[in-house]
């Protein structure tokens, strides 16, 4: 008997389960549909379709592994663009931040072309992007391998510490490496780009152990979830209303009391355009610019509605 009562628990669990997904799926949808369908929707869609295709065209160039060369400028000005000596005048220790970016799943460097000159134009002189391998099937391995880049980026550059902009995966790569593995010590600040901090119901369409660590409720998120006392790198997080991969778009939100975090919400971008979108772009290299070198001290069980938060676009429901 006892048996059988725990079998008919587990199914009403599991019913229940599955019902409380069928209800983000279906609230998920009626959200998609009515936000693609407003004015901003429509231009945000056909700028994902463009930036698709020109992605695309730059994808293989994007396969070959980028080598860092040191270029032994130190900080001399009398060599150096305008845009970068200003911000090495005004702000010598930030200067001299290099910053890693992280693309995301079955993607490349390559991702980061737009954003890549913007940083440059803003006057980080240290911008190198690296490839994971397109196979990678555990975040946790990623995180130990991305460890690695970094610690050989701060000895090619002599720099203590680093900025690391992550795309989708690449953000909970990133994630990862600083809460668990130490990367906190070196990691100034943290950019995510449409990653799914909380889950995405979209990884249930995918059988694989990385997409397992992806849903909502996983071992992994469980983990990145516990207390992350003492933590002094900054997160940057960008979130679409309109992301397509992200179910719920709310999903890509970071809330954590452990954490500093900044938000940047926009509401007609999708899920590929982020690293393009000029607000987002604008908005990260503009607070990257304005780094805290006294590395952002946060005190636990601050009020989440007092962290800073932006917002562009237009107005709608509640993201699903």
């Amino acid at each position: 008997m006892a048996l059988v009562r725990t079998g008919l628990d587990r199914l009403a669990t599991a019913a229940g389960t599955v019902g409380r997904t069928a209800a983000e799926v279906g609230r998920a949808g009626v959200y998609t549909a009515r936000t693609f369908g407003s004015p901003a929707g429509l231009r945000g869609l056909a700028v994902e379709w463009a930036w698709l295709a020109a992605h695309m065209a730059v994808y293989p160039a994007g396969l070959v592994h980028e080598t860092f060369v040191a270029t032994g400028d130190g900080y001399r000005t009398d060599t150096l663009p305008p845009e970068r000596r200003g911000r090495l005048v005004a702000d010598v220790e930030g200067a001299g931040y290099p910053v890693l970016l992280v693309h995301g799943i079955m993607d490349n460097r390559s991702v980061f072309t737009v954003f890549r000159r913007a940083l440059r134009r803003r006057g980080f002189g240290t911008v190198h992007a690296v490839n994971y391998s397109l196979f990678t099937g555990d975040v946790r391995t990623a995180a130990h391998e991305l460890r690695g880049h970094v610690e050989r980026l701060r000895e090619l550059t002599g720099a203590e510490h680093v900025h690391i902009v992550g795309h989708s995966l690449g953000g909970m790569i990133a994630r990862y490496y600083v809460q668990c593995l130490g990367g906190s010590d070196v990691v100034d600040t943290l950019v995510t780009l449409g990653s799914p901090h909380t889950g995405t119901l979209s990884a249930y369409l995918m059988p694989t152990p990385l997409a397992a660590q992806l849903r909502p409720g996983s071992d992994l998120l469980t983990e990145l979830a516990e207390p992350a006392p003492g933590c002094p790198t900054r997160f940057l997080v960008v979130w679409s209303r309109m992301d397509q991969m992200i179910v719920p778009q709310r999903n890509a939100r970071l809330a954590h009391d452990d954490l500093h975090v900044e938000h940047l919400e926009l509401r007609d971008v999708g899920h590929l355009s982020l690293p393009i979108d000029p607000r987002s772009v604008h908005w990260v290299v503009s607070a990257l610019a304005r780094s805290d070198h006294r590395r952002h001290p946060f005190r636990r069980g601050q009020a989440a509605d007092r962290r800073p938060v932006t917002t562009y676009g237009e107005r709608s429901s509640p993201a699903s």
